[in-house]
């Protein structure tokens, strides 16, 4: 079930107990710790079953009128079971209600890991679209892709 998280201690423990798991889009511990500070302040769904979260979802603002995903992560185990589209779907439900016109996502390029050719397959299957790369945004090998769709 997936479930709207208010209190930041349990985002804060949710998203490092999942961003651990997944080393391998979530490597650079600098970042991951960026992603764990920041996620308890912004708008927050996890996945829930037998009192423990597969996955989470975080949207950030980036305009009046874009939401973005600021940071999505589901056990390794449990990939592949629908967790992440469910998760989406909350995620841009309320994005429709409050709403934004526009939800991105940043990725790395395709074509540079498999893990994120994965996630980039995953993106696309949920209607994404590409839109532009800035190939210097994180560093020379992360080349930054973003992804869009529109809300209707």
């Amino acid at each position: 079930m997936v479930r709207f998280i208010e209190e930041k201690e349990q985002k804060e423990f949710i998203a490092a107990a999942i961003l651990s798991d997944l080393p391998e889009w979530f490597g650079l511990p600098d970042s991951t710790a960026e992603y764990i500070k920041h996620s308890k302040e912004l708008p927050f769904w996890a996945v829930i079953e037998e009192d423990s979260a597969k996955g989470f979802i975080v949207l950030k603002e980036t305009s009046k009128h874009t939401a973005e995903v600021y940071v999505m992560g589901v056990l390794k185990a449990v990939h592949q079971n629908g967790y992440g589209r469910k998760l989406f779907e909350a995620f841009y439900a309320y994005a429709k209600e409050h709403g934004y016109s526009f939800i991105q996502v940043k990725t790395v390029q395709e074509g540079h890991y498999d893990e994120y050719d994965r996630t980039i397959q995953f993106y696309k299957g949920l209607g994404f679209k590409e839109f532009e790369c800035f190939p210097t945004l994180w560093d020379e090998w992360n080349p930054c892709q973003i992804y869009v769709m529109g809300i209707v």
